[in-house]
Formats: C-alpha cells, structure tokens, sequence
C-alpha cells in the first residue's frame, strides 16, 4: 500500500530487511519488558529504542537483565547520556540528570541520600558511589551502546532524525534528543523512523513516523510496533480492556 502524507511525500508500508519488533521506552519497569517479549513473535528482532533508566524504579535491574540478552538490539537513549555525562562531570552535568529522573536510578542501585539540590561535592560522591555499584562491564556496555539501526526502509532512534539528512548520515546528537523539523516536515526518501522521547497516548503509524513511547513508567502501559513488510501492528502490555 501507497500512503501519501504530503505533497512530495508518499510512503510504502515500512519494509525492514528482516521483520522487527520495536519497542518504546521501558524506564525502569521491568515486569512490563518481560511481558512484552513473551509476545514478540519468534521470528522478528526485538529492537528497544532507548531510555531505560530513570522515572521507573528498576532501572538497576533493568540495565542488568538487557545487558545479559545479546540477543535483543537495545539503542541509546537520551537518559542513557545523561547517565553517562553524569559519571563523567557530575558537578557539570548531575543536576540536570538528577532532575530528571536519575533520583530513581540511584536508589535502584541502593545509592540513598540523594536529593534534587546537591552541592558539586555530593554529586561527585554519589557517582563515586554509583561506578562502584554498576562496575565497568555495565558503564561500558552503556557506552558502547548504538544510537540508531537501518534496515530496508526502516530507521530505529530514540528521538527521530533530521528529515532533510540521509538515514545513514544523522547526527548522535539528533538521535537522542531530537530534532526541530522532525515533527513538522515529511521525509522525501520513503524512510519510516520508528521512535520514543516523545510520550503518545497510543501508539501510532503516520507521515513516515511511528511512534511507541506510551509513558510506561507513568501509564502502567509499554508499547511496541511489529514490522514485517505489510501494515504496521502495535502491541501493548498489559492488554488493554476490550
């Protein structure tokens, strides 16, 4: 099927290279992650378009679970670069972490004592205390994290892309927060851009983007779409009422 958007603009059915599970930001919710993957078909890549941290309150857990499946595609989130700036500079960069969901994410890791307003000592402390809690293998297997997957015409980011920049030719720096013309103007290229960041009371399929951040950490709701070359199919758990 042709799906046409605006002038210039049209759109096959999103045709990946081999069929996809994408699934939107999980932010700490755990048991809503393993209920979803037990309704992924057998025979699709399972791929988590970031933010797995923060908001939530497992994100300790969370992070282990998915760094122990090498089997599922996790990209890079926007929360998961806070994270890393936050251990890298905590006096520069803790505070914006820290309002916005990193609070969470320590408790998780049994760091107490943090609160919105900290001086710069007690930031460097508390990321003293976290790199000691997540140990290397798990900081580096966050920094070593994509920010994107292509394939056929699919592209997977966290937060959309440039439409007026080739698929495979964006900037991490859009990737993971975004970009001004993303929501306003149409791709010309065909490409669907499957995305979270940015929260949807339901999941959507529309002008060359597919939304699946439903808020799961505040709705109790996560959120996926299946791709295999026809009509785009949402999942969502837990069921919804019928």
């Amino acid at each position: 099927m042709l799906r046409k958007f605006a002038k210039g603009a049209a759109f096959a059915d999103p045709a990946p290279e081999v069929p996809l599970c994408v699934i939107g930001d999980v932010h700490g919710c755990l048991p809503l992650l393993e209920q979803m993957l037990a309704q992924v078909p057998q025979d699709h890549q399972v791929v988590l378009a970031g933010d797995y941290v923060d908001r939530g309150e497992q994100s300790a857990g969370l992070l282990r679970f998915l760094s122990a499946r090498p089997d599922l595609t996790c990209l890079m989130g926007n929360h998961e670069d806070m994270l890393l700036r936050f251990l890298q500079n905590p006096a520069r960069d803790g505070g914006r972490w820290i309002r916005n969901g990193g609070l969470q994410t320590l408790a998780s890791f049994g760091i107490c004592g943090a609160r919105p307003q900290m001086s710069a000592d007690e930031l460097r402390s508390c990321r003293d205390r976290l790199q000691a809690a997540m140990g290397e293998d798990l900081i580096a297997w966050i920094a070593g994290l994509e920010t994107s997957l292509l394939s056929g015409t699919v592209l997977v980011a966290h937060a959309g892309a440039d439409p007026g920049t080739a698929a495979d030719a964006q900037q991490d720096g859009t990737l993971l927060w975004g970009h001004r013309e993303f929501f306003r103007t149409p791709r010309r290229d065909g490409v669907w851009v499957v995305h979270g960041h940015t929260i949807v009371s339901t999941p959507a399929a529309e002008r060359g983007r597919i939304a699946v951040d439903t808020g799961a950490y505040a709705t109790g709701t996560l959120s996926a779409v299946c791709l295999d070359g026809s009509a785009p199919r949402f999942l969502s758990v837990p069921a919804q009422p019928a």
